[in-house]
């Protein structure tokens, strides 16, 4: 009796190594399909069909940030999509137009949303922009640049929250991203950020029922 007890508890364990060892193998192949799936862009030859000067929002107008201040990619293919990040750039328009289009910049966002409510398209929503501060946000969010300052209430106009709202709404819609303040948030709420942005004038309140009414 007690050593059939140690042949079977001896079978068990061959076979839940042996199980084990499958389950191991099978996890490594997932991982590495993963990874794959995520260096395509690496590959000699393979890329995804672009069109020059295509943009993701209409009407936007596309002014391309250099290539050095975001990495081309296949989202959501290879990365998911659920957050947008807010920004202000603490300048003009032109300001961060100029610093996104600078390869010793090291940052791009998305979009850039002028006072007046026109909207720059910079970088290709299914390429990972340099704008959060956070490798992981970068490659699982949308940025979205304001000119203005932190400090002056007068930068947010109403022109610009109905263009950003719109955009904004616009961009959850393409990803079925839920129109929340955990999925909608400020540069400030990426962890690890040192920015403030954008800052205590930026009123969420009405910014979130403005991206509400038009995700409707």
């Amino acid at each position: 009796m007690g050593s059939t007890g140690k042949d079977t508890d001896r079978r068990i364990s061959r076979r839940a190594l042996l199980l084990g060892g499958l389950g191991t193998a099978a996890g490594a192949a997932v991982l590495a399909r993963d990874e794959l799936s995520h260096i395509w862009w690496r590959l000699p030859g393979i890329d995804k069909p672009r069109k020059e000067g295509e943009v993701d929002f209409a009407g936007a107008q596309w002014v391309a940030a250099s290539s050095a201040n975001y990495r081309r990619a296949d989202r959501p293919a290879d990365y998911s999509i659920d957050r947008v990040v807010i920004h202000v750039v603490q300048g003009g328009y032109a300001s961060a137009l100029n610093v996104f289009r600078d390869p010793g910049h090291k940052a791009a966002a998305h979009y850039v949303v002028r006072k007046d409510g026109h909207v720059a398209q910079m970088v290709r929503e299914l390429d990972i922009a340099y704008h959060a501060g956070n490798w992981d946000y970068n490659e699982r969010s949308v940025g979205i640049e304001h000119e203005g300052f932190v400090d002056r209430k007068s930068s947010f106009t109403d022109a610009m929250y109905a263009s950003s709202a719109r955009l904004t709404a616009r961009i959850c819609e393409r990803y079925d991203i839920p129109v929340d303040r955990e999925h909608v948030i400020g540069h400030v709420e990426v962890p690890g950020t040192d920015h403030t942005d954008p800052g205590p004038h930026w009123d969420w309140d009405r910014y979130m029922k403005l991206v509400r009414a038009v995700r409707s």
